[in-house]
């Protein structure tokens, strides 16, 4: 870090001519000073994403990444500044690396979630509410100027002032008990589910034996119509069939008359066993 700080700054013209070198010739000598004299802004704008307790030295690495892509995508003949248009690609790399490892659980993953977690410190220090819970005036205040819900900001609030906790730890300093055991499971049990596998099954013979009750003509539509993920309309049968979409329709109702009478001799009301309405 200490002779990043000494590498010399770079004039416009020094600046246009390196990443010329880069992009025309591949020079990899010119990538070297062009991105060594920006390492200083890299060092300089890592210290300001200390306070999320990262290491400094991995939030440098970080930015020299952001910086190297920076340079990969830099045009030199747009008339902008290395330097600006590098900045954006080092608080880019940076900020990722800070939300992909400040806490277990993933933040701020929409830009909008980004945008408040970078800005809710800032916004509660100049409103002067940075202890304790986040107050509902302070909580309005800075959802309206992000422009977001203030369900969204208390979130983001609560999720900031509590750190990562353990599913192991005990739940009390003398309980046998910890956080893992207290999680409801809300998968159905053994019981349940080979009800529904048994119940599963047997509609689906009863569907199966119904419809070969049918024509080949009616099992098609009844198919088509009913027992497809992307069901077709009473037009597209009859322009593929030949007929009207009321005889299509006709069709289709006689044949799933003839399945409910099927269905009825065997378990009653097809509707109550799930099938047929």
């Amino acid at each position: 870090m200490r002779e990043a700080m000494r590498a010399p700054l770079l004039a416009a013209d020094d600046e246009q001519a390196l990443a010329r070198r880069w992009r025309d010739d591949h020079d990899d000598e010119a990538l070297h000073e062009l991105t060594g004299a920006y390492m200083r802004m890299v060092i300089a704008m890592a210290g300001r994403f200390r306070r999320y307790g990262l290491p400094m030295s991995d939030l440098v690495q970080e930015g020299a990444v952001g910086l190297m892509q920076a340079a990969e995508r830099f045009d030199p003949d747009r008339g902008v500044r290395f330097s600006t248009y590098s900045a954006w690609w080092v608080r880019a790399a940076m900020q990722d690396y800070v939300l992909r490892n400040w806490s277990i659980v993933r933040t701020g993953t929409t830009t909008a979630g980004k945008a408040l977690f970078f800005n809710l410190r800032r916004l509660r220090a100049r409103l002067g509410d940075l202890e304790g819970r986040l107050s509902p005036e302070a909580c309005t205040s800075i959802a309206t100027e992000l422009g977001l819900d203030t369900a969204d900001v208390e979130a983001m609030a609560g999720r900031m002032a509590a750190g990562d906790r353990s599913l192991n730890a005990p739940v009390s300093g003398d309980a046998d008990e910890d956080w893992q055991g207290l999680l409801a499971d809300d998968r159905a049990g053994p019981e349940e589910e080979a009800g529904t596998t048994i119940d599963d099954e047997r509609r689906s013979q009863l569907v199966a034996g119904a419809l070969a009750t049918l024509s080949e003509r009616e099992r098609g539509v009844v198919i088509a119509r009913r027992l497809v993920d992307e069901p077709q309309t009473l037009e597209q049968l009859g322009a593929e069939m030949g007929i009207s979409k009321e005889r299509v329709r006709q069709i289709e109702q006689a044949a799933l008359n003839r399945m409910r009478t099927y269905i009825s001799k065997r378990v009653g009301d097809p509707a109550a066993a799930g099938l047929i309405g």
